[in-house]
C-alpha cells in the first residue's frame, strides 16, 4: 500500500493560506482607521480580526499623539477597562471648515505592538495651519475678519499668510547691538498681559533657534491617566522645572457663531452625560482696555494632549501664555509650568473665575479653595 499526496487538500490549504494572508494585509491597512465602535464590531467577525483589533487598541493606548510629538504620550487606566480616548490629533491649530486640514479619520494604532518612534511622522509647524496661497479663499469661506461683534470683543481674524516682519539672523544668539548685547529682535520677554513674541515664518532662523521654544513640540514626558470622578487627566511623567514650556492648546479654530452653536450641543451632552467640552475661548484685552480680541479653540473632536488638562480652583501649576510669532497674525495659546512640577503630579490650570450656572458641572479639583462647580460663562 503506497501513500500518495492528494492534490485536493493541498490546493485547499493553499487557498486558505492565501485568504488568511490577504486578511492580515487588509487588517494591517484598514483597522487603524476605524473608530472604537467600528473596531469592536470588527473584532466579533472572527478570531483573526479579534486578535488584530486588540493589537490596534493596545497600540493606541501607547501613544495618544500618533508620533506627531517628540515623545509618546501613553494612556494609563487602572480604574476600568477603557484603554484610550478616541479623537483626531493635531499638534497645532487648524481651520474647522477646511476638509484637508480637518480630516474625518486618522490612522492610529498598528496591528503589531510597536513603540512609536519620535518624529516618525512629519509634524505640522506653526506656519502649516494653512497654505498662504489659499489664505484669502480660506478667510472668505470662514467669514473671518477683524470686525466688531455684539458686546465688547472683536472676532479674531485668522491671518494665515506671512508678512515682512521678522529677523534676518540665522541664529538669534548671534545677533548683537552696538553695546555687545546679544539676543533676538523678535523677543520681547513676557509682557504684563501674558504675551510672548517668538521668531516666525518670516525669520531666517530654524527650529533650533532659542527663540522658538514653543514651536519644537513637547519636551517633557507626559501621560494621560484615568482619575476617579474627574475622568482623564494629563500628568507629568518626569520632573518639570518652573518656567518651562509644556504644550500648546491645539484644536479647531471656530468663528464666534460656530462656537456658540457648538457650545449649545456640548451643554446638552453635559446635562445627559456629565462630560464637559474642550472648547476654550481666549480673550486678549487690547491696551486701550475698551475691547478685546476673541479666539475660539475647540479640541473636542480634533485636538492634542492639552485637551486632557483639568481645572483647578487654585490656579493649578500651569500658566497660560499667548505666543505670537513674527510674520503670523494668529497667536497660539501655550502652557508653561508656573512652579516646579514633580513626577506623577497632575497638570492643571484655571478655566476661569466666572460661574453663570449655579448648578453647573461639579468640580473635583480637591484644592482648599474649591468652589464645588466648574467655571462657566456665556459663550
Amino acid at each position: 500500500m503506497s501513500f500518495i499526496d492528494s492534490p485536493g487538500p493541498r490546493n485547499c490549504n493553499q487557498k486558505t493560506l492565501n485568504e488568511e494572508s490577504g486578511l492580515i494585509q487588509c487588517a494591517h491597512l484598514i483597522l487603524p482607521w476605524l473608530t472604537p465602535s467600528e473596531l469592536a464590531h470588527t473584532s466579533l467577525t472572527c478570531k483573526t480580526l479579534s486578535h488584530f483589533s486588540k493589537n490596534v487598541a493596545g497600540s493606541r493606548s501607547l501613544d495618544a499623539s500618533r508620533s506627531f510629538e517628540n515623545l509618546p504620550v501613553p494612556f494609563h487606566n487602572t480604574l476600568d477597562k477603557t484603554p484610550y480616548v478616541h479623537f483626531l490629533y493635531t499638534p497645532s491649530q487648524i481651520l474647522s471648515s477646511s476638509p484637508s486640514q480637518s480630516p474625518q479619520r486618522q490612522f492610529w494604532g498598528s496591528t503589531f505592538y510597536t513603540k512609536p518612534r519620535p518624529g516618525s511622522l512629519s509634524k505640522l509647524g506653526p506656519s502649516s495651519v494653512g497654505d498662504p496661497a489659499d489664505c484669502s479663499a480660506g478667510l472668505s469661506r470662514l467669514g473671518l475678519r477683524c470686525e466688531k461683534l455684539s458686546g465688547d470683543c472683536l472676532d479674531l481674524g485668522i491671518e494665515l499668510g506671512e508678512n515682512d516682519c521678522g529677523c534676518e539672523c540665522e541664529k538669534c544668539l548671534e545677533v548683537g547691538d552696538d553695546n555687545g548685547v546679544f539676543g533676538c529682535p523678535c523677543f520681547s520677554g513676557v509682557e504684563d498681559m501674558g504675551i510672548v513674541s517668538e521668531c516666525g515664518p518670516s525669520c531666517e532662523c530654524g527650529l533650533e533657534c532659542e527663540n522658538r521654544l514653543s514651536q519644537r513640540g513637547i519636551g517633557f514626558r507626559l501621560k494621560i491617566v484615568r482619575v476617579l470622578k474627574k475622568g482623564w487627566g494629563l500628568f507629568a511623567d518626569q520632573f518639570v522645572p518652573r518656567g518651562q514650556f509644556v504644550c500648546e492648546y491645539a484644536g479647531e479654530l471656530l468663528t464666534t457663531k460656530e462656537a456658540r452653536r457648538q457650545q449649545k450641543i456640548y451643554d446638552e451632552r453635559a446635562l445627559c452625560y456629565g462630560i464637559s467640552s474642550a472648547l476654550l475661548v481666549v480673550r486678549e484685552h487690547l491696551p486701550s482696555g475698551k475691547a478685546c480680541l476673541r479666539m475660539n479653540i475647540d479640541a473636542t473632536r480634533v485636538g492634542n494632549v492639552a485637551r486632557f488638562i483639568n481645572h483647578s480652583c487654585d490656579g493649578g501649576n500651569l500658566s497660560t501664555i499667548l505666543v505670537r510669532s513674527s510674520g503670523s497674525f494668529l497667536p497660539r495659546l501655550c502652557f508653561f509650568s508656573s512652579k516646579d512640577i514633580k513626577e506623577g503630579e497632575e497638570l492643571t490650570f484655571s478655566y476661569g473665575e466666572i460661574r453663570v450656572r449655579s448648578e453647573g458641572l461639579p468640580c473635583f479639583c480637591g484644592s482648599s479653595c474649591c468652589f464645588g462647580i466648574l467655571p462657566s460663562e456665556h459663550t
